[in-house]
Order: C-alpha cells, then sequence, then structure tokens
C-alpha cells in the first residue's frame, strides 16, 4: 500500500542535489586499460561541438525547468582538450537557463601534460572553479606501461599549475598495478598524500572488457598482483589517508571535511543529474516521474541526432519504483554515510528496513559487513572491500515489485 501521509520523513532527504554533466568524448590517445566512453579523432569540428552542446541544454532546460544547479562537470574523454571558449559557452548557457546556486561547483576533468596545463587560467576565467587530474602514477615507467601521455615531472608541474588557477583540485592514482608491491604502493601513497590538495581518488587497477589490457590479461602477458597484495593495498590505503585526515567518504574516494566532490555526491545520493553528450547518462524527476536518459555512444552519431534531434538521446524512459529503490541502493552504499532511510522512503514511498530481505539482512550483519539503524544502510570497514559481494548479495532478494512490498 503507499506510503503513509502522516509518516515523518527528512524534508532534506528530498533535495539531494541537481547537477549537470557534460561529456567531451575525445582524447588524444587511448589508454590500454580505459572503458570510458573515448575516441581518438584527426579533426574535430569545434563550432559544430559548441552548437550541438548548447543545442542539448536547451533541450533539457525546457524539460525541467528552472531549477537550482549545485554542480556541474565537465568529463571525458578528456575535457582539458575542449577549447576554454567552449567550456565558457557551455557555463554560461547553464547559468541563462537554470539558476547557479551560490557556491556551485564547477569541474574539469584533465590530462597534466604541459599544453593542457597551459589552458588552465582561461578555463578559470570561464568558470571552472576545481580541476580534477588524471595522475595515475608517480612513477614514469608506470606511466609508461599504463600508457599515459605525460611525465611525472609534468604532472608535478600541473598540480601547481591547477592549484594556481582555481580554489580546488583533485588527482587520481592507480595502484595494484602490474609488479607493484604493498611497500611500493606505500612509498607512493605518502608522496601522494604530501601533495594533495584536499581530494585524492585512489583506485585499484581492474581488466575491463574490451580493453588492451584485457587482451593482454588473458593471454597471460599483463599479471596483476595476488588477491593477499592487492586487499593489503587497499587497506593500507584506507588507514594512511585516514591518519592524513583525508578519510574514505566513499570506496575510492578520500577527501579532508568540505573537500568532498559534490558532483559525485550528488550521483551516490541518488540527486538529479542531466547527461550531456555522447554517451552521458541522466537522472532526472519531471512530470513526477524519475527519468533514465542516455545519449548516443559514438561521437558523430550524437552530433548527426542532436542536428535532427536537438538532443541526441537513445533512452529516455520513466523508471520503475524498483529500479529507483536498486540504483539508489547500489550508488548509496559506496558511500561511507551509507544509505539514508529519509531518503529511501522520500525516493520509494517504503522503508528501506521492509523493502530490504531480513535473512540477506541478518546474514550480512552477522558477518560483520553492514549495519542497518533507523537512520541508515552501511557498509562496515570489513565490508568495504568486498562491497560488491554485498550488493549483490542484498539484490539477489529484492522484491519483484516494490509496489506489492507492505509499507
Amino acid at each position: 500500500m503507499p506510503a503513509s501521509p502522516t509518516r515523518e520523513v527528512d524534508a532534506a532527504a528530498a533535495d539531494r542535489g541537481f547537477a549537470i554533466y557534460v561529456h567531451w568524448p575525445f582524447c588524444r590517445a587511448k589508454c590500454p586499460y580505459c572503458d570510458f566512453n573515448s575516441h581518438v579523432r584527426d579533426g574535430i569540428d569545434q563550432a559544430a561541438w559548441q552548437a550541438a552542446l548548447l543545442s542539448a541544454l536547451d533541450h533539457f532546460a525546457a524539460r525541467t525547468g528552472p531549477r537550482q544547479v549545485d554542480s556541474v562537470f565537465f568529463g571525458g574523454g578528456t575535457p582539458s582538450l575542449m577549447p576554454p571558449q567552449t567550456a565558457a559557452a557551455v557555463i554560461d548557457r547553464i547559468a541563462a537557463r537554470w539558476r547557479l546556486s551560490a557556491d556551485v561547483e564547477i569541474s574539469l576533468e584533465a590530462n597534466p601534460t604541459s599544453a593542457e596545463a597551459g589552458n588552465f587560467r582561461a578555463l578559470a576565467a570561464a568558470g571552472v572553479n576545481r580541476i580534477s587530474l588524471g595522475v595515475q602514477a608517480l612513477d614514469d615507467a608506470a606511466l609508461v606501461a599504463l600508457g599515459r601521455q605525460h611525465s611525472c615531472a609534468e604532472a608535478l608541474a600541473a598540480l601547481d599549475a591547477a592549484a594556481a588557477a582555481v580554489p580546488r583540485r583533485s588527482f587520481d592514482l592507480i595502484y595494484a598495478r602490474p609488479g607493484q608491491t604493498p611497500a611500493q604502493w606505500q612509498d607512493e601513497l605518502e608522496r601522494a598524500l604530501a601533495l594533495a590538495g584536499g581530494h585524492l581518488s585512489l583506485y585499484q587497477l581492474t581488466i575491463e572488457p574490451g580493453t588492451a589490457f584485457h587482451g593482454l590479461h588473458r593471454r597471460g602477458e599483463l599479471v596483476l598482483p595476488d588477491e593477499e597484495a592487492a586487499a593489503d593495498m587497499f587497506a593500507l590505503t584506507q588507514a594512511r589517508c585516514a591518519a592524513a585526515r583525508l578519510p574514505a567518504y566513499e570506496v575510492s574516494n578520500h577527501a579532508a571535511p568540505g573537500q568532498e566532490c559534490r558532483h559525485n555526491l550528488v550521483y551516490w545520493r541518488y540527486g538529479e543529474y542531466l547527461g550531456v553528450g555522447p554517451g552521458a547518462h541522466g537522472r532526472f524527476v519531471v512530470d513526477g516521474g524519475r527519468h533514465a536518459t542516455a545519449g548516443r555512444r559514438l561521437p558523430e552519431h550524437w552530433l548527426s541526432a542532436v542536428a535532427g534531434d536537438g538532443h541526441g538521446l537513445e533512452r529516455d524512459e520513466a523508471l520503475s519504483v524498483t529500479e529507483r529503490a536498486t540504483e539508489m541502493l547500489m550508488l548509496g552504499l559506496r558511500l561511507d554515510e551509507g544509505v539514508s532511510a529519509a531518503a529511501f522512503e522520500a525516493e520509494t514511498g517504503c522503508r528501506l528496513a521492509v523493502w530490504l530481505d531480513a535473512g540477506a539482512v541478518a546474514g550480512l550483519r552477522e558477518l560483520g559487513l553492514i549495519t542497518l539503524s533507523a537512520q541508515r544502510l552501511r557498509l562496515t570497514e570489513a565490508g568495504r572491500p568486498v562491497a560488491n559481494a554485498v550488493l549483490g548479495e542484498l539484490l539477489a532478494r529484492q522484491p519483484a515489485d516494490l509496489a506489492g512490498v507492505s509499507q
């Protein structure tokens, strides 16, 4: 039955942020570990791409109406290859179509080559106030092995350039690389912590299907550290970052209090976001229902489609309550704060404790992998390294139809 109208629900839970993601799909080279929607092209019609991005923004503005935008994120691909004037035009159009919050976060992903770092001040002048650098390693040999186009010296210079250009910056590193030991990772992590500007994204290398690394790994030509060593590196990462006052607020993301990436928090808290560009995904509420959208993946197809329909979407559909509940759980459990019971009820009309299978919860609690209170569901410290397995257990026993779950 529907939720009782008298039940008290945290008012703030219903407003988990509104964000806009802008995808720039082009890179100078395809990294061998990357399965993102990124492409290498000899020539790019910059005027056509700017016009298409603005057209897609206009389409979404007509659907959402006036809203307050809490964050804008330029992702890729390599958006630091985007001309600063294109970034400026996109930001200006967003400000014209919606309201920017007083402390709006406008992030842009960048590669730390000297050529791209030279654009940081121009991007800041366009409105970018946070730069996320894809450093990936603080070792030249590892950078070559990862197919990166920059050196360690360039990465250090880019970090300085970002700090001089914008008030907030972050950088990514990949660990559990082939041949890397826990001791080597600890040395690299200590260097990273000394360089951190309030936020670090630290990812364990995974082999994704369709990547160059996948083929090498399958043939035995690329060997990763064993599970025990990888687990040791994960535990080391959590402990050292916490000691350095950059605790994990998400499984792979660490920040000083107040320096969390607000854009990603919108995703993980299951807020609303628009996805603009090739392959970009969106989740937003219109006419009382949450819609899922996705742009055509191939850049040329998206560009051509926008010329015809103004948006370039290949998916645009309302999500069922069960789909929303599942997505909210999958995303929220990645956060240290976990899934808010009040937010879950505001989204689905169902109490979290009622929706979850009691047997699955009891088993995971007994193993010390989760906690569940009246306020929230969280992974424990022991549960974080096996987050995917915990999710698999919880989702395997989800109700087929949330509308049939007793409130």
